[in-house]
């Protein structure tokens, strides 16, 4: 990969700079200084080097909550719905804007691995349940990032589809399924994209953990593939010094280090490591260290709130590109209603990320309530919230002293004081002033709380160490004797425990929080939170039904939020969680004339879907997500996104369910990936399950045809060439996909498997010829006797469509035996 220009750093003679190194140094550099960088090697010149959690933002180097805002683009399915490389290609420049304004050169993103199972928590990271799409977006996102000298990292290599046991558990996948589905993306990101770093997951492939796994990092990855970046442990995922350096991991993270260090000097001294293998392992670090032109930085790497106008114009634009318009009746886009019922728990709420490392303290949040006062004016709005969705209680907000120990008991002196905003963090190191050990300290936060209402309240507690909470001197929740673990904070905290007190309106109540540590299982990250909330029972749902009578039309904010869909859990189910489908059933029963607004980070059951007049899915689109709503509700924006991801009628139809526990969540430390390829839409072809929704699905507010469908054949593969026309009143777009389907093969194939797309807006009346490149390799499949690609002769029938349910023209061509190299 080249440099930009402007910014291109003198060269570097790398092997003779890996020779002037001593052993020390070198090992140095293969593990973190710190929580976010790898230190500096100041003899020789060589600066420190920065990373940046991703990959819908950058947050810096503060906690997972708080710290300097950034601006919060849309999440990864969000982007995957777009079904738009060049969008994701300008996101990925504008994160590379991001990463350099904390002051890093390395972005931890993006996320590919593929949507397995709809109950995945960190579903909405990723782009798609396909890997060709999936691969596509990655291509954009890194070449985006790269362009502007800032490094991706690709993540988790591979085989993290679950939540679930994340850090332990085993993926066990055959080797045709890992090549043609789920090793796809990195792939291109390698080949295609040239990444300059990838990130091993957690989990284990076939018994090996991926950061020692020497087939999948050697063989695989630099071997058949030519990578020549950094391959980096995720955080505390590396467990072993040998046989993670032989393996092929260059670099554990965080640091300081636990695993090499001085345990690696002596490995090398004893022939444990061989000599050259360490010296290739620091000459891919310094390789990325040139790349991102940080090699002789001497600035302070001071991190900074840039909130600037083209990325806010961006992420709103991106936001309404995701947005799927799943049903309409033609009720949207919205003209000359005189007044709108506004309802639902995420109307006045801004849900605009998922939960877990990728969330960050975002510039501002839009709210839907916020963008439809703007698009629409106060006056012809009413509210009414109908029911919550909290997985965990309202987060107590407000001013919150904190009190440090360097002890576990409150013993000794108060060593730092310091101020929280809210009851929620994760002390990552350095914190408290460097008074404290990270994992042995204890510390008392102290708050008050004013209550709107009278009454019962709930307090929720968890924590990832002991903990309780006290309101007015008396102990409300424990979380601290018989201390459970459960799944919060990556499968480190317990899970969230309810204390009830009464609470009396405008008094101001004393809340007193206590913490200790313990002793991590595998993630070192003590953390808590505290929120206060009042149940809202049937009297929501109630006032709701009376807003909605009395108002032209209704529009219902449903879904979930980041306390569901986060890194570190699975969901339980695919339902509205709450008194949701009760609350959308009685506002459809209301007034007709609603819209259902969705916001989740996945599919979601839809019993009411036949009583909708319209239906939009907005996922999270970050800090834009009022505005971008807004504009697609009006139809000041198209909503342009496509489903990329199959919704299910009912939970059990997903291709990961089974009676066999082992398939999933698994069983005995081990999942088992018994679909093989037939993930996906290809799984609901194979077995003849009607979707609620299907693959590549989306409506326009206009409407187009496909015709004229041509191939021709090259050297290169087979030409798709067709003609697309909007035939609707307005201008529109909408997503062009090719299918190809295989003749009788020596192995089962998917009947049906997406291997092209092209996005097209176009002016009412107007058309356009398309090409789209379908290169050779997608007619085959894996061959693992031959260890390579195999076309076999045959007949393949080409489909054109707008989803993988509706391919509307369709023809075959023969293609000749061919064997292709990995």
């Amino acid at each position: 990969m080249s440099f930009p220009k402007s910014n291109k750093p003198s060269p570097v003679d790398l092997d003779a700079l890996v020779d002037k190194m001593t052993l020390e140094e070198q090992v140095s550099l293969l593990s973190g200084e710190d929580f976010w960088s790898l230190p500096a090697v100041k003899r020789l010149g060589i600066a420190k080097l920065r990373v940046s959690d991703g990959p819908n933002g950058a947050r810096g180097a503060g906690s997972l909550v708080g710290g300097v805002t950034a601006a919060a683009f849309p999440v990864g399915i969000s982007i995957g719905a777009s079904w738009d490389p060049e969008l994701a290609r300008e996101i990925g420049g504008a994160l590379a804007d991001e990463v350099k304004s904390k002051g890093a050169h390395v972005s931890l993103a993006p996320t590919v691995n593929i949507q397995r199972s709809v109950t995945n928590g960190r579903n909405f990271e990723c782009y798609s349940e396909d890997p060709e799409l999936t691969s596509a977006l990655a291509v954009g996102y890194i070449e985006g990032l790269q362009d502007k000298g800032v490094a991706a990292t690709i993540k988790h290599f591979a085989g993290n589809e679950s939540e679930i046991q994340r850090t332990t558990i085993s993926s066990e996948i055959d080797e045709r399924s890992l090549r043609e589905v789920y090793l796809r993306p990195f792939e291109d990101a390698v080949k295609k994209a040239g990444t300059w770093a990838v990130m091993s997951s957690y989990n284990k492939l076939n018994g090996t953990y991926t950061a020692e796994n020497e087939w999948l990092l050697t063989q695989v990855l630099r071997g058949d593939w030519g990578f020549d970046g950094v391959v980096m442990s995720d955080w505390f995922g590396s467990r072993s010094t040998t046989s993670t350096v032989n393996a092929g991991l260059d670099l554990e993270m965080p640091g300081p280090t636990r695993d090499r260090g001085t345990k690696l000097v002596e490995a090398v001294e004893t022939g444990a490591v061989a000599r050259d293998i360490l010296r290739d392992r620091t000459l891919n670090i310094l390789r990325l260290i040139q790349r991102t032109g940080a090699m002789a930085e001497t600035s302070d790497l001071q991190e900074r709130a840039d909130d600037r106008p083209e990325h806010r114009a961006l992420i709103r634009r991106a936001g309404a590109a995701g947005t799927v318009l799943l049903k309409n009746n033609g009720i949207l886009p919205l003209e000359g209603h005189r007044t709108i019922a506004v309802i639902g728990p995420n109307a006045k709420t801004a849900q605009i990320m998922g939960g877990g490392s990728s969330q960050l303290n975002p510039h501002y949040c839009v709210s839907p309530w916020d963008g439809l006062v703007e698009k629409f004016t106060a006056p012809c709005l009413t509210y009414a919230p109908g029911c919550t969705n909290h997985r965990w209680e309202p987060l107590l907000e407000g001013e919150i002293s904190v009190d440090f120990y360097a002890s576990e008991d409150f013993s000794g002196p108060v060593v730092h004081s310091e101020i929280m905003q809210n009851a929620t963090t994760f002390w990552m190191s350095p914190f408290a002033g460097g008074k404290v050990k990270p994992q042995y300290f204890s510390a008392r936060l102290h708050a008050t709380f004013v209550p709107e209402e009278t009454g019962l309240h709930r307090v929720g507690l968890f924590s990832a160490g002991y903990s309780r909470t006290y309101v007015d001197g008396q102990l409300a929740v424990d979380a601290w004797d018989g201390w459970t673990k459960g799944r919060t904070f990556f499968e480190e905290g317990c899970d969230e425990i309810i204390g009830e007190v009464m609470l009396t309106r405008g008094k101001t109540h004393v809340i007193e929080i206590e913490f200790a540590t313990k002793p991590p299982e595998n993630i070192s990250c003590p953390a808590i939170r505290v929120g206060i909330g009042r149940p809202l029972g049937d009297l929501g749902i109630a006032e709701a039904v009376q807003v909605a009578q009395e108002s032209d039309m209704a529009m219902i904010f449903v879904g979930r939020s980041g306390e569901w869909d986060t890194e570190g859990w699975d969901l339980e189910n695919i339902t509205l969680p709450g008194m949701q489908d009760d609350l959308v059933a009685a506002v459809l029963a209301a007034n007709p004339r609603t819209v259902v607004i969705l916001q989740t980070g996945g599919p979601v059951e839809m019993p009411w879907i036949n009583d909708a007049a319209a239906v939009l899915q907005a996922w999270y689109p970050g800090q834009e997500c009022g505005n971008a709503i807004a504009d697609v509700l009006s139809g000041d924006a198209e909503p342009g996104g496509r489903l990329p991801q199959t919704f299910p009628r009912q939970w059990a139809d997903n291709p990961s369910q089974s009676q066999d526990l082992e398939i999933y969540p698994g069983l005995n430390g081990k999942v088992r990936y018994q679909e093989g390829v037939f993930i996906g839409y290809r799984h609901y072809a194979r077995n003849g399950i009607s979707p609620l929704f299907p693959f590549g699905h989306g409506l326009s507010y206009s409407a187009f045809s496909l015709s004229n469908l041509q191939l021709s054949a090259n050297a290169d593969g087979v030409a798709v060439t067709f003609l697309i026309e909007n035939t609707g009143s307005r201008s529109g777009s909408t997503v062009a996909q090719v299918y190809i389907g295989p003749p009788t093969a020596a192995v089962e194939r998917p009947a049906s498997e997406l291997k092209g797309f092209q996005k097209v807006a176009l002016d009412s009346g107007n058309s356009q010829t398309v090409t789209i490149p379908i290169p050779l390799r997608a007619f085959a499949y894996f061959d693992i006797d031959t260890h390579c690609w195999r076309v076999e002769k045959g007949l393949y029938t080409v489909s054109l469509g707008f989803s993988a349910a509706d391919l509307v023209a369709g023809s075959t061509i023969e293609m000749a035996s061919t064997m292709l190299p990995v």
